[in-house]
């Protein structure tokens, strides 16, 4: 399959969830991966302030030597986004997954966003 094709499929699934997302007005947990990295957004219902952020570039996580490209890290990124989240007063959010199926790294990072304390 053309990566093209692949890439304006997962865009128009994000595309569609957003728009449900901004109809109802929600604070939203938005997840980007790549091949190596991944990363972390709540964003709020405005769709336009960046209430807390993480990713598998910052110095703690490479450091670590576990991999940045793994679900180890990802685990870590989505416990560090709850915290995060929890300290600004934010328990429940959206899952927003970018178009991204809902399976490996963006699975793990969802799950243990939810172990930490955050609702969605």
């Amino acid at each position: 399959m053309n990566p093209n094709i692949k890439r304006m499929s997962r865009l128009r699934r994000a595309r569609k969830t957003r728009e449900k997302l901004k109809e109802l007005k929600a604070i939203r947990l938005v997840v980007h991966r790549t091949s190596k990295h991944i990363y972390a957004q709540v964003i709020s219902s405005d769709f336009c302030t960046i209430i807390a952020s993480a990713c598998t570039l910052e110095k703690r996580i490479i450091n670590s030597k576990k991999g940045t490209g793994n679900k180890k890290s990802a685990s870590i990124i989505g416990k560090e986004i709850a915290k995060r989240a929890l300290e600004k007063g934010i328990k429940k959010v959206s899952f927003d997954r970018s178009g991204f199926k809902y399976h490996g790294r963006v699975k793990e990072l969802a799950v243990s966003a939810r172990k930490t304390g955050l609702n969605f």
